[in-house]
């Protein structure tokens, strides 16, 4: 009866609780996994694929996925069950809530469970661009899984029709912008039909700007995570050129939702788009015509920040647990199921190893849009994350879309959001 309420009072919570039960389960060791459900395809049931493959090689362990919504909804999940006792023993959530994660005693190091010669070869195994968001104060914290880079995706057709090289996309902010023009058609009330380019405000504004600030030769914090420079010359000048695209009326007014982009690239209401290439798979599927898949047009310099996600290893859970779900991880990143999950949703595979297997050379080979993230990662740096993440996330998303909505001037949007941020992270220095 006990344990019935407790189930219940768990699932009512939206956590799970791992914990070995006295005597026919002593046996087992069970995983809870907090898992972000927040882009498009059959993800679910590859994960629940790879639990079951795990569960039959290790009968020991009984991983159990709780798909726990988007990123945001998992890490306050994740954080409302460390916080009452009963946190998940491991859970896929963003590389940039590391902070967060260290801040709340929530994690235990990675390196805690590196003891073999495999296992230290394992963990040096993955791309370094990964790394720069797993790893602060000499401790690994994260495992990358589900990782990316923000690519662009155009429609060859219509680049075609523009009159453009279908296989020579833009390389240069110039380049965009004059391409942009080209593509955007009106109908005969002059209502705009097609926009040249498209990048999303909404969801992830501050990822999809570091590809402005990035090509502009800025970084937008430091290493520690706290210090912020949103009011440097060159991420003005970055968020200028984002408004001025809308002002040049080749790119959506206002405030553009990262949820609805892919959509209106297929529908053809959008030439260019700016999204993850988490996003491949689903491109691949649904846009009727011939797509390409490019590199994220620069100024000073080429480059994207690295997105997505990492396992964590929750610090209330048991050591059996611990040890369980380091195990787990280590399986599931193994190169060949790093190789499936990188073909079965187009995240990029998280070692070179993985591309290194028959399966992801054959896919590379055959579908070349798959290798583009890839490339980009030795131009990528880490994605945007400090101390009190979300609060600072959002005094630059505000700024952001203070400035595409036209309400602030982008000078005084970064100066205003600098400010915020400063008083946010004077605890931190």
């Amino acid at each position: 009866m006990q344990r019935k309420y407790f189930n219940r009072f768990l699932l009512a919570a939206g956590a799970a609780a791992a914990m070995g039960w006295p005597s026919a389960q002593a046996q087992t060791t069970e995983i809870s996994f907090f898992y972000p459900v927040a882009v498009g395809g059959p993800i679910a049931k590859a994960i629940d694929g790879f639990a079951t493959d795990f569960m039959k090689a290790n009968p020991g362990i009984k991983v159990n996925p709780i798909y726990a919504g988007t990123y945001q909804e998992t890490i306050v999940k994740a954080l409302t069950a460390h916080k009452s006792g009963t946190p998940p023993v491991t859970s896929v959530l963003l590389s940039t809530d590391m902070f967060t994660l260290i801040d709340e005693d929530a994690i235990v190091p990675i390196d805690n469970f590196v003891k073999t010669a495999d296992d230290k070869a394992w963990l040096g195994s993955f791309y370094k661009a990964f790394m720069m968001n797993s790893q602060t104060g000499g401790k690994t914290w994260g495992v990358p899984f589900q990782r990316s880079t923000v690519v662009m995706y155009y429609n060859k057709e219509a680049f075609k029709e523009a009159g453009l090289d279908a296989n020579k996309p833009p390389a240069t902010w110039a380049e965009m912008k004059d391409a942009a023009a080209k593509l955007t058609k009106k109908d005969a009330s002059g209502k705009v039909t097609q926009w040249g380019v498209q990048i999303p405000s909404s969801g992830f504004p501050y990822w999809l700007f570091q590809t402005l600030t990035t090509g502009n030769d800025a970084i937008l914090m430091n290493d520690a995570g706290t210090q912020v420079k949103f009011d440097d010359p060159k991420v003005i000048e970055a968020l200028q050129y984002w408004v001025d695209l809308g002002k040049a009326g080749v790119h959506p007014p206002g405030v553009v939702e990262w949820g609805t982009t892919p959509k209106d690239f297929f529908e053809k209401k959008v030439a260019m788009m700016f999204t993850t290439t988490g996003n491949l798979t689903n491109v691949k599927a649904n846009a009727k015509f011939d797509f390409g898949v490019a590199m994220i047009p620069g100024n000073k310099r080429k480059g994207s920040p690295t997105g997505g996600g990492n396992f964590y290893i929750f610090k209330k859970s048991t050591p059996a647990q611990q040890e369980a779900a380091f195990k787990f991880i280590k399986w599931i990143t193994q190169p060949e199921r790093a190789a499936e999950w990188s073909m079965d949703t187009g995240y990029v595979a998280v070692s070179e190893k993985a591309y290194g297997t028959d399966a992801l050379r054959k896919y590379g080979r055959d579908f070349p849009p798959a290798l583009v993230a890839r490339d980009q990662l030795p131009v990528s740096v880490a994605e945007f994350s400090t101390h009190d993440n979300q609060r600072v996330t959002k005094a630059l998303n505000d700024g952001l879309q203070a400035a595409l909505t036209g309400t602030k001037s982008p000078a005084q949007a970064m100066k205003d959001a600098q400010a915020e941020a400063d008083r946010i992270l004077r605890a931190y220095k």
